[in-house]
């Protein structure tokens, strides 16, 4: 499930764009295997995998992540493999993102909400939303067919925020999304004298 290469990509109609291989998981999971089973073709892009994390190692962290891919019903998952703790907002990657829009041609994406605690989190969304516009321009890229997608929203993981709107995923907990195996070797096996919480 996880592609490295970015060439070869599917068209989806929902597309959840994210800092780390773990981050759709915790945030609009539930959202994603919701609309894949309404028959909607959905896909998720992580921008890093996760390197700079303290449990676990990158590559356990994308073989975890296309395991989540495939419980999350998932049509594609790619990652960027931008460098971790350092993801910045330059032209260069507001365009690699936007080209990777216009190929996935989503109607909807979902990104990381602006406020966060980690800056990953807040500059991708930042980032996300910068190169959804920018892959509507028609003079951008004469390579590519230019698309925008028509809805952007947000998740949060730790904003305090009133959400505009709220879906209902409680059967998802136990069974696809709340158990939380699919990263469980990150957060849970590693020796670190890091507590969880």
């Amino acid at each position: 499930m996880i592609v490295s290469d970015l060439t070869e990509v599917p068209s989806v109609d929902v597309l959840a764009i994210a800092a780390h291989p773990d981050d759709v998981e915790q945030t609009c999971g539930g959202t994603l295997i919701r609309m894949a089973e309404m028959g909607y073709r959905t896909g998720v892009l992580d921008l890093t995998a996760g390197d700079m994390g303290t449990r676990g190692s990158p590559e356990l962290r994308l073989l975890e992540a296309g395991e989540a891919g495939e419980r999350m019903l998932l049509s594609w998952r790619g990652n960027r493999r931008f460098p971790d703790a350092r993801l910045e907002n330059t032209i260069s990657v507001r365009m690699t993102l936007a080209v990777d829009i216009r190929r996935l041609r989503p109607r909807v994406v979902i990104l990381p909400y602006w406020e966060a605690r980690h800056p990953d989190h807040y500059r991708a969304g930042e980032i996300a939303y910068e190169a959804c516009f920018l892959a509507g321009l028609r003079k951008l890229d004469e390579y590519s067919e230019p698309h925008r997608p028509s809805k952007v929203i947000y998740s949060s993981l730790y904003a305090n925020v009133t959400p505009s709107f709220v879906g209902e995923h409680v059967r998802y907990g136990k069974d696809q999304v709340g158990d939380w195996r699919f990263w469980h070797e990150n957060t849970c096996r590693s020796k670190s004298s890091q507590p969880l919480l």
